[in-house]
């Protein structure tokens, strides 16, 4: 425990989290007498809080107007299926008392809050991102205190207050969901993150870096750079379709938003031809040059281009052609990986760098390469017919997803048409510098209790467990 002293040497910002963190035990604490059906009511008043047709609308409305990042259509969509995708992985999910027996080994397993939740969300995604952290802290019994971006604090002030308007009608204390009062401060965030029982880190990597180092639990979310195969096999007029919609969602503010394609060079230019006809444009010479000078003014990614359509992109880049400033997308070739080569880096905008390869081999080396520059961890994406390719790069390369022929930023969060989880936050295992590989679900969010009972003793002997080393090399 921290004592007086210490206390004070925090600064301002101790007590004011400390009154939070003080009111979330306190309706943590009735929380965790609920039984399953009230933790489900719980639960539903929360998701009908964002799933609500008007508080949808005015959740992305708001949000695009304060951050400047994203279209107001494509966040209508993400805040309702994200939400709703959530709740139908919840539905009949049990998140109080026994979850699992195992009688063989005499074993049964309780589920148990883990106290008060510290939620680190991102200014791309402020309202889908807090509701989807909130609805998982609810369902293990959790309360929970959200560390919004600067930018997302007015998005996410309004999804409480329509949060606890539910809570209101159902008398569910309003205290277990608060958020960090304006204006949101480093200090305030370091200081939440030192004093809840687990953070949950979706955001900039300093952050992540920042909940790893509270000395609190914590979950947190690698860096996303997709790239994206397309093989000699693939369907390619579906792979253009396919792309394009994962790379113009929300204009690319989400981390699964392919960043490179990659393309097999017996299919590069037909597949290049059919991303034209989806409204990509390739730039080259002094226009590429002038984009990334744009991009990328002082050596760091502009935040003139994350998360804005590739039109207003190219005009604020100085290019022109009325062509390619009514691009869906626009194409640069990458000229290599690492730092000396941004466009092989993540953009949070629709650009995207193009490699052209020999063959498949040739294509699991050069994703090889972008991911040691940035995104190892994440996810790959495949366009292809050979189902055993996707297997393939799932065993090489260092990636925690592979998504197969599909649009690879709704597919790879959950979606209705596959069976990942429904999440906003990506666990990218130890090659992402994380502590989980998963995407970030209840189970998260919850300790389990194991109870043992005696069984009768079994004993193996050293030849049934050794026998075969021993017939090979010997004792």
């Amino acid at each position: 425990m921290a004592s007086p002293a210490d206390d004070r040497a925090r600064g301002p910002a101790f007590e004011v989290v400390a009154a939070l963190v003080a009111r979330a035990r306190a309706a943590q604490a009735v929380a965790d007498g609920y039984d399953q059906a009230r933790v489900d009511e719980v639960v539903a008043a929360a998701g009908w809080a964002i799933l609500e047709p008007g508080r949808n609308r005015a959740l992305a409305e708001l949000a695009v107007a304060d951050t400047g990042i994203g279209d107001v259509e494509d966040k209508v969509r993400k805040n309702h299926r994200k939400t709703l995708g959530l709740l139908r992985d919840l539905r009949g999910m049990k998140t109080v008392g026994v979850i699992a027996e195992d009688a063989a080994k005499g074993v049964v397993e309780i589920a148990r809050p883990v106290g008060v939740v510290c939620a680190i969300t991102p200014s791309t995604n402020p309202a889908a991102t807090p509701a989807n952290k909130i609805i998982n802290a609810l369902k293990a019994r959790n309360a929970v205190i959200v560390a919004p971006s600067p930018k997302g604090a007015s998005t996410c002030a309004k999804l409480l207050e329509y949060v606890h308007a539910e809570f209101a009608r159902i008398g569910a204390p309003a205290d277990l969901v608060q958020m960090l009062p304006a204006p949101i401060t480093k200090d305030a965030t370091a200081e939440l993150m030192r004093q809840c029982d687990l953070v949950v880190a979706t955001g900039s990597q300093a952050n992540v870096r920042a909940a790893y180092a509270s000395g609190t639990p914590a979950f947190g979310v690698g860096a996303g750079n997709v790239a994206s195969i397309v093989d000699e096999t693939a369907d390619l007029e579906d792979a253009a379709a396919k792309i394009v919609l994962s790379k113009t969602f929300d204009h690319a503010t989400s981390c699964s938003s392919e960043n490179s394609v990659v393309l097999v060079e017996a299919v590069a230019d037909a597949m290049l031809a059919a991303l034209a006809r989806h409204g990509c444009v390739m730039l080259d010479g002094a226009d590429r040059e002038r984009l990334r000078r744009a991009m990328w003014p002082d050596g760091r990614l502009s935040a003139a281009v994350i998360g804005q359509p590739a039109g207003l992109i190219a005009t604020r880049a100085g290019l022109a052609d009325p062509a390619t400033r009514a691009a869906r997308v626009l194409l640069v070739e990458a000229g290599g990986t690492g730092p000396q080569h941004p466009f092989s880096g993540e953009k949070l905008s629709p650009v995207l760098a193009v490699y052209r390869v020999r063959d498949f081999a040739e294509a699991m080396e050069t994703v090889r390469a972008i991911y040691a520059f940035q995104g190892a961890g994440h996810s790959v994406s495949l366009h292809s017919a050979r189902d055993d390719r996707a297997l393939e790069l799932g065993l090489d390369l260092p990636v925690a997803r592979v998504i197969l022929n599909q649009a690879h930023c709704i597919a790879n969060g959950g979606s209705f048409a596959n069976g990942l989880p429904v999440s906003l936050s990506m666990g990218c295992g130890t090659w992402g510098r994380n502590n989980f590989s998963d995407n970030l679900n209840v189970r998260q969010y919850m300790n389990v209790t194991r109870v043992s009972r005696p069984l009768p003793e079994r004993v193996p002997a050293v030849e049934d467990l050794l026998g075969a080393y021993f017939a090979r090399w010997g004792r």
